[in-house]
């Protein structure tokens, strides 16, 4: 079952994204062929299922091959907008620690931070050309109400996890080049930086063909069987026989695929426009002249960051349908928008815009689940939208939890460990996804 018009998986179709832009060459897709036998196999060639490949043959010295259905790049870790930050959770910490407790929530707040720091280890260990452009992250609030929200959070981060976050009115906020129309004062984060997604997922790539990793793009997996010794992953033009698997899809597996990702994951559509590079000048005339990666406090936030070629990022979640009609007008929309919020900018051309899909869970966290009737099978997915470090640290625990090692889990907390759960009544899911959103804009404009 898909949710969405065919066009939104269409593998044929590369998008268009200017990260696209920036890559000579993509690598040779190799094509599984035959019969291949390992001893985990990985659907899903995004920052997760290249990390857990990685981590299993550095770390615990497994063999595993990796099939996608797009070539390198082709979906979410290939489209969104080089945020890496925390952010996994749709979850608020007030609600995680009063559903699951303060140490639970505190071991989650650590596994964030430590999954920037391991995205930032890989490229400085290998060095790792990704583009690397802009140190923390700026919330921006968009209504004074939501300024006042910005102190609480900073308090409760201090409080909880000794964290410090830097809370600054507007005033400061233009002095430091990020002037927005509309704002009125930032919280700013130190633990995020900006990068080129498809470089950094290039340099996943690198690491694991290094490694002598099997690697094959454009090999959908049509049926998954399950033997008493083996795992079947069936294509189009052969087998993978594997002792265990790791499903790591994300917004783009079928409901189909397997039962512990059916009716569990809701995708959504997140959008993006590229302008032409800007002069300096252009920038100063804006009040943008930061390389500091932002995103505003609405509920349907827009997030956007400086490139380094002075081109501008902008982007915002939205919209029910990926029918190519209703994706010119989330296009429409979405320029409008950027348009308002950065008016000296009226007239500069966008030359890019695509879309892609994050992926949300039930229970608003990201999960690395095993199948309870086959613990062979194991899920890790669902990052709401902030996946660049939160997919890399998870592939790392999932190729732990593939080698038997808990020990290397590093601070995962324990009901990240949970399977996905179910969505009820899940052929209803865009129902809900659409109320919801006419509620988010409710809330953003009445507040």
């Amino acid at each position: 079952m898909r949710l969405y018009h065919p066009a939104a998986h269409d593998t044929d179709l590369f998008p268009a994204t200017w990260w696209r832009q920036t890559i000579p060459a993509l690598p040779i897709s190799r094509p599984l062929a035959g019969e291949a036998d390992v001893e985990v196999a990985v659907v899903g060639g995004g920052f997760t299922g290249l990390s857990a490949a990685y981590h299993l043959a550095r770390d615990h010295g497994v063999r595993a091959a990796v099939l996608d259905a797009g070539e390198p790049g082709w979906g979410a870790s290939g489209r969104n907008g080089g945020f890496c930050c925390m952010g996994s959770a749709k979850l608020g910490y007030r609600a995680m620690a009063r559903r699951f407790g303060l140490d639970a929530a505190r071991a989650f707040f650590d596994s964030q931070v430590q999954s920037v720091d391991l995205v930032a280890t890989l490229i400085d260990e290998h060095g790792l050309d990704v583009d690397r452009w802009g140190r923390g992250e700026f919330t921006l609030a968009h209504r004074p109400s939501r300024f006042a929200e910005l102190a609480e959070e900073q308090r409760l981060h201090r409080e909880l996890f000794g964290h410090r976050l830097d809370l600054l009115p507007a005033q400061a906020m233009t002095e430091l080049g990020l002037h927005t129309a509309g704002t009125f004062g930032g919280l700013f984060n130190a633990k995020a930086f900006g990068l080129n997604p498809l470089k950094y997922l290039l340099g996943l790539h690198r690491l694991c063909h290094e490694r002598g990793l099997a690697l094959h793009y454009r090999t959908p997996v049509l049926k998954i069987e399950t033997r008493r010794r083996r795992l079947l992953l069936r294509t189009r033009k052969g087998t993978l026989r594997a002792d265990r698997l790791l499903l790591a899809t994300n917004g783009y597996g079928r409901d189909g695929l397997h039962r512990s990702i059916a009716g569990r994951t809701l995708p959504v559509l997140s959008n993006i426009l590229v302008t032409r590079p800007l002069s300096e000048a252009e920038r100063a005339a804006q009040g943008w002249t930061a390389s500091t990666p932002a995103y505003d406090s609405r509920h349907l936030l827009h997030y956007f960051r400086a490139l380094p070629d002075g081109r501008f990022l902008f982007g915002g979640r939205g919209g029910t349908s990926a029918h190519p009609a209703a994706v010119s007008r989330l296009r429409e929309r979405l320029t409008s928008t950027f348009r308002q919020m950065f008016p000296a900018w009226r007239e500069v051309e966008i030359t890019h815009f695509w879309n892609g899909l994050a992926c949300l869970a039930f229970d608003l966290h990201p999960h690395l689940g095993v199948d309870p009737r086959d613990p062979r099978i194991a899920h890790a997915l669902a990052y709401h939208g902030n996946g660049v470090a939160m997919g890399t640290w998870l592939g790392r625990a999932a190729a732990a939890l593939l080698a038997d090692r808990p020990d290397f889990y590093g601070s995962l907390p324990p009901f990240l460990r949970r399977p996905l759960p179910p969505y009820p009544l899940p052929f209803l899911r865009k129902a809900y996804l659409g109320a919801a959103y006419r509620f988010m804009e409710w809330r953003d404009g009445s507040d």
